[in-house]
């Protein structure tokens, strides 16, 4: 066998673990963009002490959770004036690649002026989004630069209030962002392979919110939660098949968690005296099935969805979330934790992982008929904001300044 060939089985494989492997995290609320975990190896609860801390690193600033694919983790944090993309073991944290560039990112109110949108890895490529609207392409394996795009010069896409922060949806393809540029450069497609622009659609502004491709009747779609509203496209040509408008009358508001598709439904939420609308898509149109801003208001996590129920954050961050469970079809409370504090909610089977914005993790039954946690552990320190990946019955999850990994898995 020839060192060629031998080369050509191990990139293959490494191409297989990428995209097949069923433990993955591969990308911005998991491989199935809907806060579901497939796995079925955590364990019912854990010690007393918490579960097992398998590894704990220091990382610079940002909002971007960790994407996990055929064994490796990839992170974008801040340190000093450069952005970092690392690429660690995930079992171990050791580093195996870094790649930076520069950064001037400044948050106007003061906030952590790290990257905000998470990594997603596909077809051997790394995918990140810097808050200034730096688009990067590496390599999984070496970290070398494929292709970048400077979105904010080329679409002349604003600032916004805090920086820009679309995770990459990689449909068909094609890298679909909302940067929110002008002269129909809203929401763009960029070749996966060369970065070159496929098309262009919308005017809206950005938002907070990461886009969603689901088929619905046996049509393809991706969903837009935009500064404005719903919009629902062809991910092929960018052609606009319905849009509905959810946004507050006040300009200081975002709208941040991504479309939640069950079936032919498309449930959208956002804060600031605007709530919760559930949605059925038809052809070239949608219809209101119930909406409410007094039911499941999300202000920045985006809710799950567990045989027939979501179970998500209500309220303002700042003011003591709530956290809830509600009939998807109707919008009935069934329960409300009230003032639980702002976090974020991760559907394992019949039980939910949250990850409280002060750090702490709590398991517990994915049911309507209460919420009754069956284990809790301080994780982290206060201030976690980023989404964490579950891959493999690991939880990794970051706060500030530090990323930790542990084991959920039952105790050996």
């Amino acid at each position: 066998m020839t060192t060629q060939f031998r080369s050509l089985l191990r990139l293959l494989a490494f191409l297989v673990l990428t995209r097949a492997c069923a433990g993955d995290w591969p990308q911005f609320l998991g491989p199935t963009r809907n806060g579901v975990y497939a796995g079925n190896d955590l364990a019912g609860s854990w010690p007393k002490e918490g579960p097992r801390v398998v590894w704990r690193k220091k990382t610079g600033q940002g909002f971007s959770g960790p994407a996990v694919a055929g064994g490796s983790l990839i992170l974008c944090h801040r340190t000093g004036d450069k952005d970092v993309v690392e690429c660690c073991e995930a079992a171990t944290g050791k580093q195996l690649w870094s790649f930076d560039y520069p950064t001037n990112y400044r948050d106007d109110f003061g906030f952590d002026e790290g990257p905000r949108a998470t990594p997603t890895i596909v077809d051997g490529k790394v995918l990140t989004f810097s808050a200034e609207g730096l688009l990067h392409c590496l390599d999984f394996r070496t970290g070398k630069k494929i292709w970048s795009v400077n979105t904010k010069a080329d679409f002349g896409a604003a600032k916004g209030f805090f920086g820009m922060a679309c995770s990459p949806l990689v449909e068909g393809g094609a890298v679909l962002l909302n940067i929110g540029g002008g002269k129909g450069g809203g929401i763009v497609a960029f070749d996966l392979t060369t970065g070159k622009v496929r098309w262009k659609a919308s005017n809206d502004e950005a938002s907070y919110s990461s886009p969603v491709a689901a088929t619905v009747n046996g049509v393809r779609y991706a969903f837009f939660f935009t500064r404005a509203g719903l919009t629902a496209l062809d991910p092929a040509d960018g052609r606009i098949r319905s849009e509905f408008p959810w946004r507050a009358r006040m300009n200081a508001s975002v709208n941040a968690a991504t479309p939640l598709v069950v079936d032919d439904l498309v449930f959208l939420s956002t804060s600031y005296q605007t709530g919760a609308v559930l949605l059925r898509v038809k052809d070239t149109s949608v219809e209101k099935i119930w909406s409410a801003d007094d039911v499941l208001s999300n202000h920045y996590a985006t809710s799950v969805h567990g045989d027939g129920f979501l179970f998500g954050f209500d309220g303002r961050q700042e003011y003591g979330e709530n956290l809830r469970c509600v009939e998807f079809k109707t919008g009935k409370i069934r329960w409300s934790e009230d003032r639980f504090g702002a976090g974020t909610v991760t559907l394992a089977g019949n039980r939910l992982l949250i990850l409280t914005e002060t750090g702490e993790l709590l398991l517990a039954p994915a049911s309507p008929d209460g919420f009754k946690p069956a284990a809790r552990a301080q994780l982290l320190p206060n201030g976690v904001r980023a989404y964490p990946a579950l891959a493999d019955g690991h939880l990794y999850a970051r706060s500030k300044d530090t990323l930790v990994c542990v084991d959920l898995r039952p105790s050996k």
